[in-house]
């Protein structure tokens, strides 16, 4: 059994240690232009002639949660697109939501300045209530940090395409009830795939039917907000701020407003980070069931795009 590696910007031999470890039968390299056919491969944002030179592969397992950038190649139909199930970054955008979330209710960013002008002021602590918190989908990531927000008493919807049943969270699912979770809403959460129809899908329109005073967070995909529109809701007054992890092109270029706007929260991509020791022992484990003819989780449904 050949494997084979290719993934964009990562340190190939820590990775290429850890597998060997993981599948001591296999014989697994780093791939270059030329290189033996193999029978699967690990990949992060490889080339178009990766999949031109390996249309033999019977899976190609994607490291990130995004699929994205695999479903804008020419792969063959052969070749089975393998999701990482969580490998840890659940708990990480679980965390990071949670962060942002509670930061932005209670108040710190108001406490920062005061500090900085030593200034003793405590600020009225809102009800929980007041602040429900929607979480666009509700896939293994949407669902850890629904059931993680809700572990601190906020009310919290979620909104998925299909139905789904969360203990503790007010579920909507379709077209149909798209605008009464964003009404029902006043934090906004997107965790949903990169496709076609949730491209721009974060507007003036989407963000205006949240609840006056609201707040978003993103750390799904840049191309969903519609930069210009959320900035015009938060000078309007409609949008109290956002944490944004995810941006339109990366690295956020010199001179974005987003860099210093004062109600609005940027980091560099890292909301979840994939983690190479759980990474490594789930893909062993799924092509050993690929291997003895066995189903695994984490098939890319490349009509939907997840």
């Amino acid at each position: 059994m050949h494997i084979t590696f290719c993934c964009a910007a990562t340190e190939a031999q820590p990775w290429l240690q850890d597998l060997r470890a993981a599948l001591p039968g296999a014989d697994i390299s780093l791939w270059h232009p030329g290189a033996a056919p193999a029978d699967y491969a690990i990949v992060w944002a490889p080339p178009q002639a990766f999949f031109d030179q390996q249309p033999q592969l019977r899976a190609a397992f994607n490291i990130g949660a995004g699929v994205d950038a695999l479903l804008r190649l020419k792969i063959s139909p052969a070749t089975q697109l393998v999701r990482l199930d969580d490998a840890g970054m659940a708990v990480q955008m679980a965390e990071y939501v949670c962060h942002a979330l509670i930061r932005h209710y209670r108040e710190c960013a108001a406490y920062d300045k005061h500090q900085q002008a030593g200034v003793w002021n405590q600020r009225d602590i809102a009800p929980r209530s007041r602040m429900p918190v929607g979480i666009m989908g509700l896939g293994v990531l949407g669902e850890r940090v629904a059931r993680t927000v809700a572990q601190f008493d906020f009310p919290v919807n979620g909104w998925s395409r299909s139905p789904k049943s969360i203990p503790g969270v007010q579920c909507f699912s379709g077209q149909d009830g798209f605008n009464a979770f964003l009404a029902a809403s006043r934090v906004l959460v997107s965790l949903l795939p990169a496709t076609p129809e949730t491209q721009g899908l974060i507007n003036r329109d989407t963000l205006s039917r949240l609840m006056p005073g609201a707040y978003l967070i993103n750390v799904a995909r840049g191309a969903q907000l519609v930069e210009d529109d959320l900035l015009a809701l938060l000078d309007s007054g409609h949008m109290a701020g956002a944490a944004l992890d995810v941006f339109r092109t990366e690295p956020l270029p010199t001179g974005h407003p987003f860099w210093t706007h004062p109600q609005i929260t940027i980091t560099p991509h890292t909301a979840a980070l994939t983690i190479r020791g759980e990474s490594v022992a789930q893909i062993a484990a799924k092509i050993a069931s690929l291997e003895s003819g066995k189903p695994v989780a984490g098939l890319v449904d490349r009509s939907r795009g997840y």
